[in-house]
């Protein structure tokens, strides 16, 4: 585990899957204020992802294709779908608990709740731990992993005070 977390933490998808998250969790923000049923919350999410997956795939190929003027190379073409898999998993993984809810296992309250904590908790856990691989200190890093999460904090205060 410990292998996989230092190779992921290393790769291009660190910031595609922190870039999902956000927009994952502003979706499962804003249906909490109509809360729909679970099956409902888990097609947007997973249809979402799907979607800003194949959004990115074609803007990213149509920029390369534009700028070079040649086709994009497969090695290339491979590399943008893992980037843009990752996004599609950061938005769609809030999914799990409305799963788990549609399966009886909590309220669909508590899968908008959890959805959202987790979804600030992976925000601020990647800010912490790229400042301690940049070599920060720990009080620097938490304080940098804290400043990720405000931007968690701040969509769920927005629908807190919207709503």
């Amino acid at each position: 585990m410990a292998r996989f977390l230092r190779s992921h933490l290393a790769s291009n998808q660190v910031s595609r899957v922190v870039y999902g998250a956000i927009i994952g969790l502003a979706l499962v923000v804003a249906l909490e204020a109509h809360p729909p049923p679970a099956g409902a919350v888990i097609a947007s999410l997973l249809g979402t992802g799907v979607a800003v997956a194949l959004a990115e795939v074609y803007s990213e190929v149509l920029g390369i294709e534009v700028r070079t003027r040649r086709h994009v190379e497969r090695e290339h073409s491979r590399a943008i779908w893992a980037d843009t898999g990752a996004v599609a998993f950061g938005i769609s993984f809030p999914a799990v608990f409305f799963v788990l809810s549609a399966a009886g296992a909590f309220e669909i309250d508590t899968a908008f709740e959890l959805a959202k904590w987790s979804g600030l908790g992976l925000i601020g856990f990647y800010g912490f731990c790229a400042a301690r691989l940049t070599g920060a200190g720990l009080p620097s890093a938490l304080i940098k992993g804290l400043a990720a999460a405000l931007i968690a904090a701040f969509l769920i205060a927005l629908k807190a005070i919207v709503h």
